[in-house]
């Protein structure tokens, strides 16, 4: 019987001993600084997930009330903004470099998924601060996330799903996928610069070792373990320096309490809506309920309505009946009772004229906190109006939509919609957030944005086109999914693959190269 034990143990010494592991040489022409993006996009990394556990030790809010911990999400922040500026120069580096040749496809395979597993933790990361940039990246978000039917088991509003894929599930993955990556690396070898004109070289075959594949290739000395170090303290030296003098932003989050405070036309405006079933939210569709007006589709197919309504929302009993059945006062039950027992055409009647007297110039709160509006006949709607104001002035009404039965109250979906439907978007325009602004690519304040996220905005801005009607979320996610797959595939498309190498971008990355190998070419064809 075989032993795997030494099976294991040999085969790894033959294919990765400890010498590819830990070089002491490496070709000469790998002198290019293009290679060291790898490398800063590792110490980047590093700085990126000390900063984290810091962070989620002491929990998602400490960095909001700490100055401290402030500065510790700042040095999170920026070590992020550096990871994701020399991931992209080296993904870059390595696409001109050809990188993939000389079965190396597998290389790129997984540096490519690490890219695209890093945006998605970054994504998560930004739900999970717990303000208001985090607010209105979720709310965006919904819409793509539901059109593909997705929306219920990730949930971009319930931002304690959202913080556990951030600090473990997708770490987890790209932790594996880069180990997976530098092992290749390692295990393969940098690849060879394209031939120069007039160069002969043997060519690659499957199985080449190091010494094979190197052969007739100048080496020179190379310090693996004192190149990381002397990159990780610059990186950080440099984080630490833009955390200090640059901070991070942090703008307060909206609630329901400091909406109803400083608009309550506008939220009584808003939960009227909410109660006879004219509001954005009540007319959606999946997964939060049967409505259709935000339903996405490809073609015939609707993967939106297939995965059906999962986080199911009335938006009637969840915003406006059920808050005021909590109330201790006689005269808001007393006037629930006569609307709950009234027909549903009378509903409607006192609905629509409370609705035309909110809109009137005249609405607004007396010195004793009750909205006054024009005399008309309203039922017992003002009355009930008023006792829901109260409570959501105290911030109990914000209490109640995060209370779904579940131990941790961290899924903020009810209140996020019902914030989406004036307050947040108000806002996000003031702050240059909207869609039709970059979105979700720019930042509160001056702050660097999600550049990562620059093609997918991209997509929002042209005039024609699938991308700007009813179905353009499920559109731009569907071209970014095919982009994204032909990005992790490129190695394996016949005649693209090749393109690198009529670009001519290689001819800089390797130009001591080519120099050498040139000058070394005219001399023997001057003998």
């Amino acid at each position: 019987m075989s032993n795997w034990t030494g099976s294991l143990r040999r085969r790894l010494n033959t294919q990765l001993p400890i010498e590819h592991i830990l070089p002491d040489q490496q070709p000469a022409y790998v002198r290019s600084a293009v290679y060291l993006f790898g490398a800063v996009t590792i110490a980047s990394l590093v700085v990126v997930v000390v900063s984290g556990i810091i962070l989620a030790l002491f929990g998602p809010q400490w960095w909001h009330t700490s100055a401290v911990g402030h500065w510790f999400n700042s040095l999170h922040f920026w070590s992020v903004q550096s990871f994701f500026f020399f991931m992209v120069l080296h993904l870059w580096g390595s696409f001109f470099m050809g990188a993939w040749r000389d079965g190396r496809g597998r290389t790129w395979v997984t540096g490519a998924i690490a890219f695209a597993v890093s945006i998605g933790t970054a994504f998560t990361g930004y739900l999970s601060q717990s303000n208001f940039d985090s607010q209105w990246i979720g709310v965006s978000a919904k819409d793509a996330i539901n059109s593909v039917g997705v929306g219920s088991f990730f949930n971009v509003l319930n931002f304690g799903q959202m913080y556990s894929f951030h600090i473990f599930l997708l770490p987890a993955a790209i932790a594996a996928l880069i180990v997976g990556h530098i092992i290749l690396v390692r295990l393969r070898g940098v690849v060879r610069p394209y031939p120069a004109k007039g160069e002969q070289v043997t060519g690659y075959s499957h199985g080449m070792t190091q010494e094979a594949y190197y052969r007739g290739i100048k080496m020179i000395p190379y310090d693996l373990i004192r190149e990381v170090t002397v990159l990780l303290g610059i990186v950080t030296l440099v984080v630490i320096v833009f955390a200090s003098v640059l901070s991070s932003p942090d703008i307060k989050p909206l609630t329901i309490q400091s909406v109803a405070s400083s608009d309550p036309v506008g939220f009584v405006t808003v939960a009227l809506n909410e109660l006879d079933g004219s509001s954005n939210l009540a007319q959606y569709g999946p997964p939060y309920n049967t409505g259709t007006s935000s339903v996405q589709s490809i073609g015939p197919v609707s993967l939106q309505q297939l995965a059906g309504v999962h986080i199911n929302i009335d938006t009637a009993q969840s915003y406006v009946l059920q808050p005021l059945g909590t109330i201790q006062n006689a005269t808001v039950q007393a006037a629930l009772q006569t609307f709950n027992s009234a027909s549903a055409d009378q509903q409607a009647k006192w609905e629509a004229a409370y609705s035309t007297a909110l809109q009137d110039p005249s609405a607004a709160v007396d010195s004793s906190g009750n909205l006054t509006v024009p005399t008309g006949d309203y039922g017992p709607l003002p009355v009930m109006f008023d006792g829901l104001l109260q409570i959501a002035r105290s911030g109990a009404l914000d209490g109640l939509l995060l209370s779904d039965g579940q131990f941790y109250q961290t899924n903020y979906t009810k209140p996020l919609l019902f914030l989406n439907e004036n307050a947040l978007p108000n806002q996000a325009q003031s702050l240059n957030l909207l869609g039709s602004q970059w979105g979700m690519m720019n930042e509160t304040g001056s702050y660097p944005g999600q550049a990562w996220l620059w093609l997918y905005t991209f997509w929002y801005q042209l005039p024609f086109g699938p991308f700007n009607g009813p179905n353009a979320d499920v559109a731009v996610l569907l071209t970014m999914a095919v982009l994204t797959t032909i990005m992790i595939f490129f190695p394996y498309i016949p005649r693209a693959n090749q393109l690198p190498r009529y670009l001519g971008v290689h001819r800089l990355i390797w130009r001591d190269h080519y120099r050498s190998v040139e000058q070394s070419l005219a001399k023997s064809s001057s003998k």
